[in-house]
């Protein structure tokens, strides 16, 4: 229900923007996101966007990463600035209709509800 595009090879300090088709989400989802994991470490919400298009960043990519949506369109994006290798990771978009709260470190914290989903997932690789 999320498909995702985007991501690719990188060198540290360059770009990358992700996209999110996000479908019968687009105007009825309360809160939409991102996440990301990486091997062998914790699954990290990255960012979030609410209905009134309030968002919120984890500490690690304020500054560098912007979240938006186009709903016209129906896609959510994710820009990614001055990446550096440790933002090396499987990149996921969330989406909830659900109203509740909507901060970047709920993103993937949980499982979808049944009024949620999630993307396929999209690797993003920074290299040094």
């Amino acid at each position: 229900q999320l498909v995702q595009s985007g991501g690719g090879a990188v060198q540290t300090g360059g770009s990358l923007r992700l996209s999110c088709a996000t479908a019968r989400f687009t105007n009825s989802a309360y809160c939409m996101g991102w996440f990301r994991q990486a091997p062998g470490k914790e699954r990290e919400g990255v960012a979030s966007i609410t209905s009134a298009r309030a968002t919120n960043y984890a500490d690690s990519v304020k500054g560098r990463f912007t979240v938006s949506k186009d709903s016209a369109k129906g896609f959510l994006y994710l820009q990614m600035d001055r990446l550096k290798p440790e933002d090396t990771a499987m990149y996921f978009c969330s989406a909830e209709m659900i109203e509740n709260s909507c901060s970047a470190k709920e993103q993937g914290a949980k499982p979808p509800t049944l009024f949620g989903a999630w993307g396929q997932g999209t690797q993003v690789t920074v290299s040094s």
